[in-house]
């Protein structure tokens, strides 16, 4: 994500204007409180003036009374708009931040996994958590606190020149000195409040990684180090915020000293003018409240800028990742009308890979996949054979489109598969993955993950054909357990009979399966592989094996090697003519062979 270190209050605050569009009438009525409020505030000095001149200077107790129910009227008054003021502008503050949390997260789930592979998923998540949580804060608090005083300001200002002009315009000399500190320290506020952002999200980023691999950190006693690593990232981001908060200290000390110090030379030329009777005591008492009004939103303002800064980089981060857009573009895009998958088999060739050469974003200069060209029929079952690296599972990632290839095609029933919506096109894709994805819910929810109309009835078919049903029936809340996140409850063999699981509950036409057994034991394994051989019947299934004894009946083995097929047959084919084959298959053939050995010796003896 770009770095932007210009920005400004009301650019920054301006993007979000159409999450508050919604909502025009909370704003209306906010407004129109804010406008009473700030009117009842400003009356109130005139009520002062009355109070004193008209009742205490009268000697009459009925015109005291009076002029004490104009005053608490207008405190009532005030009151009741206040409240009315601060409830409408919270609620716009947790509405309008709720709906850009849904806006980002929704965002977020159509980018493709190239982003998230230069940007952290913890650094994301502060920018969802504690930057929206500061635009709440601000949206339902500093921004009405900033437009009232601003009101007030004005107000004031007005009342005062109409009272009298020349200890106005001492207060207004002052202004300059006020307002050069506050455009001066909130520069470097917002530069240094964007800063402390990130390092907040990189404290919670560390935070995240080393409590999601607690195993390994315990595993290799890496506690120490772990804990003097945070600590550095917390220091750091503590050192940032104190050079913020000190910013802001300087930016409240001098619009205190030079506001205040503009009263107090006021109060001097004022009390000389009541000494010599220029004006009353109601006329000084009335001047200084709006003189202590004008100050306050003098500091007031100086305050909530800090704020409005501070938001101004927050609103920059979420805008960073609204404003982000997906390397993979659904076929809705490209032509008016996609094809469905639904309906497009009208030949034997469901899959075809053509000339295809691709790159990871993160790794442009390696090809992981090199004029890649192979098909696959309907119903046909091909395997995938090679070392590590030799692009197998980028083969998987290409038919999912979580990338796309520099160079080819990868077409479905002579369509090029970007012409498809995307959706539409993963929905004819079940995958069994080698690490299975669990969430922390229920059992009965992670399993319709692939299916949100799968019937209980369903989703409990589906667990007794997997081999799962037996294990999670052993749980304590059996299909309502929760799993704890990344499925810890559970070990590896459970969570992969869970992937398959959801596989066979997606009920696709095209099944693709990365060493699905590889995590069972033998008597579960020859379960789930009778399990997994009705779901391939008139299914297209393309295997990753890792193990070969997985894939000797599939219908046609590739072997690949540095992202090009350099065989393909069948295994007693293979065997006659790749040596690369033969020699993975005498590896693993004579490994099996030594362990049924010494399985058979340690049960004679």
């Amino acid at each position: 994500m770009k770095q932007h270190d210009k920005t400004n209050i009301s650019t920054g605050l301006a993007t979000f204007l159409p999450f508050l569009r919604p909502y025009r009438r909370q704003v209306i009525g906010a407004l129109i409180a804010l406008v009473i409020t700030a009117g009842a505030m400003l009356s109130l000095g005139k009520g002062v003036q009355f109070l004193i001149d008209r009742g205490l200077a009268s000697g009459s107790e009925a015109d005291l009374t009076k002029a004490l129910f104009i005053f608490m009227g207008l405190v009532l008054l005030l009151g009741v708009g206040s409240f009315c003021r601060f409830f409408l502008v919270s609620w716009l503050g947790e509405r309008v931040v709720a709906d850009i949390r849904k806006a980002v997260f929704a965002h977020l789930l159509t980018l493709s996994p190239s982003f998230f592979e230069d940007n952290s998923p913890s650094e994301i998540q502060s920018r969802i958590t504690s930057d929206t949580t500061l635009l709440q804060s601000v949206i339902g608090s500093s921004l009405s606190i900033a437009l009232r005083s601003s009101l007030m300001l004005i107000g004031g200002i007005l009342f005062l020149l109409v009272m009298h002009f020349k200890l106005t315009l001492i207060l207004l000399i002052c202004v300059p000195f006020v307002v050069i500190p506050v455009l001066y320290f909130g520069r470097r506020v917002r530069r240094l409040s964007r800063n402390s952002q990130d390092e907040i999200a990189n404290v919670g980023r560390y935070l995240s990684q080393a409590l999601r691999h607690i195993k390994v950190v315990q595993a290799f006693t890496h506690e120490k180090h772990d804990e003097q690593r945070f600590s550095s990232a917390v220091e750091q981001a503590f050192s940032v915020s104190v050079k913020r908060i000190l910013q802001r200290s300087w930016l409240a000390l001098m619009a205190i000293l030079l506001s205040m110090g503009g009263i107090g030379i006021m109060l001097w030329f004022g009390g000389k003018d009541v000494i010599s009777g220029a004006i009353s005591a109601g006329d000084l008492a009335s001047f200084l409240f709006y003189s202590i009004v004008v100050a306050g939103a003098v500091t007031a303002l100086s305050e909530v800028m800090g704020e409005l800064q501070r938001a101004a980089g927050a609103a920059e981060r979420i805008m960073e990742l609204l404003n982000e857009t997906s390397d993979i573009i659904s076929g809705k895009q490209l032509i008016p009308n996609p094809v469905n998958p639904d309906n497009s088999v009208t030949n034997n060739t469901v899959l075809e890979f053509n000339e295809v050469t691709f790159s990871y974003p993160t790794r442009p200069t390696t090809q992981v996949l090199k004029n890649l060209s192979f098909t696959i029929q309907q119903g046909e079952t091909v395997a995938l054979v090679g070392p590590s690296g030799a692009g197998k599972s980028t083969i998987f990632e290409l038919l999912l489109r979580f990338y796309d290839p520099q160079q080819g095609q990868l077409r479905f029933a002579d369509h090029n598969i970007k012409d498809y919506d995307i959706s539409a096109w993963r929905h004819q894709l079940a995958l069994v993955p080698q690490e299975t994805a669990l969430f922390d819910q229920t059992v009965t929810d992670n399993l319709g993950y692939a299916n949100r109309d799968a019937s209980e009835a369903t989703i409990q078919d589906a667990a007794i054909k997997s081999n799962a049903h037996d294990f999670i029936q052993q749980l304590d809340k059996t299909y309502d357990t929760r799993l704890g996140e990344d499925g810890v409850r559970l070990s590896g063999g459970q969570r992969q009979r869970i992937a398959i699981a959801r596989a066979i509950l997606k009920d696709a036409p095209i099944l693709l399966l990365d060493e699905a057994t590889s995590a069972l034991d033998a008597q579960s394994e020859h379960k789930v592989q009778a399990a997994l051989e009705l779901l391939m019947e008139g299914r297209t299934t393309l295997v990753i094996a890792h193990r070969l004894a997985t894939v000797l009946n599939a219908n046609r083995i590739i072997v690949l090697d540095q992202g090009e097929i350099i065989a393909q047959g069948t295994h007693s084919e293979l065997l006659k003519s790749c040596a690369l084959y033969k020699r993975l298959a005498d590896l693993q053939f004579g490994e099996q062979s030594l362990k049924t050995k010494l399985l058979s010796d340690c049960s004679r003896s």
